[in-house]
């Protein structure tokens, strides 16, 4: 399996530092968020996403995806949330990433039935566009579709190559759902698995790896098991947590726990 870490943890970052802290403490490659807030986003214009390839290219590290916000399954027109995802998509088709991210996020007032269809319907016709840049949309298991179970009942219907599954293992731990579980349900869809840590089920502030209370090891253990080499990303969510602490003081070590799961499950 690779290695890579997200931008959230580095907030407005310059690429050139993020780079700088991935070849000094080892990791394969970055998953950027694609926000305003940061240097990387869908306004960048074509001069700026060749700097960026240019720069991702002279480092040896991977654009693994971008994290985007397009929520699928929210109330509304279809038209301007797949507007949206074909940005992405086309951000990433300039920057070599293989993936794209994307949330449920259903309302709280719809029916289950109603969010998974809108979910599917939107992601199906995103995807033939994702086919003609040969690049993967990913559902993340996130607020309204945490668990594997819930990201399957839409994913299943879209029955696309170009769709595929996000696994964040804090999500579907606080969704009540084992590793075993979740991979049963997302295997054949997984395009990356999201690490992280937190304090408790009550307090989700990001710690170091190995830290807090998730069961990174099992996850490792069982994606080792059935053979899946894919990307381990580790997404500490500094954006949101002032007080943690900084990601780059964590990396090196974050990197070593991750090495000796991978090692232990080999």
């Amino acid at each position: 399996m690779k290695l890579a870490f997200s931008t959230l943890g580095v907030p407005g970052l310059p690429l050139t530092d993020v780079l700088r802290l991935a070849t000094t403490h080892g990791y394969h490659g970055v998953e950027l968020r694609a926000h305003p807030e940061e240097p990387v986003h869908p306004g960048i214009g074509l001069a700026e996403r060749a700097d960026a390839v240019a720069e991702f290219k002279a480092a040896g590290v991977e654009v693994l995806g971008l994290a985007g916000y397009a929520r699928v399954a929210a109330p509304g027109d279809d038209e301007p949330v797949v507007e949206e995802i074909h940005r992405l998509l086309d951000l990433a088709r300039d920057l070599g990433a293989g993936f794209v991210r994307v949330f449920p996020g259903a309302a709280s007032d719809q029916s289950r039935e109603e969010a998974d269809a809108t979910a599917a319907r939107r992601l199906g016709t995103a995807a033939e566009y994702a086919g003609d840049l040969d690049v993967r949309i990913l559902l993340e298991t996130h607020d309204s579709h945490r668990t594997g179970a819930d990201a399957i009942r839409i994913l299943g219907p879209v029955g696309h190559r170009q769709v595929g599954s996000l696994w964040d293992v804090m999500h579907t731990w606080l969704g009540g759902e084992q590793p075993s579980e979740t991979y049963a349900a997302l295997g054949p869809y997984l395009g990356y698995v999201q690490v992280k840590d937190i304090a408790s089920a009550e307090d989700t502030t990001p710690v170091a790896l190995g830290a807090g209370v998730l069961p990174l090891a099992e996850c490792v253990e069982v994606l080792s098991r059935h053979g899946w080499d894919g990307w381990l990303c580790w997404e500490y969510e500094k954006r949101w947590y002032e007080a943690a602490a900084p990601l780059e003081e964590l990396l090196g070590t974050g990197r070593d726990h991750l090495a000796r799961l991978l090692n232990d499950s080999a």
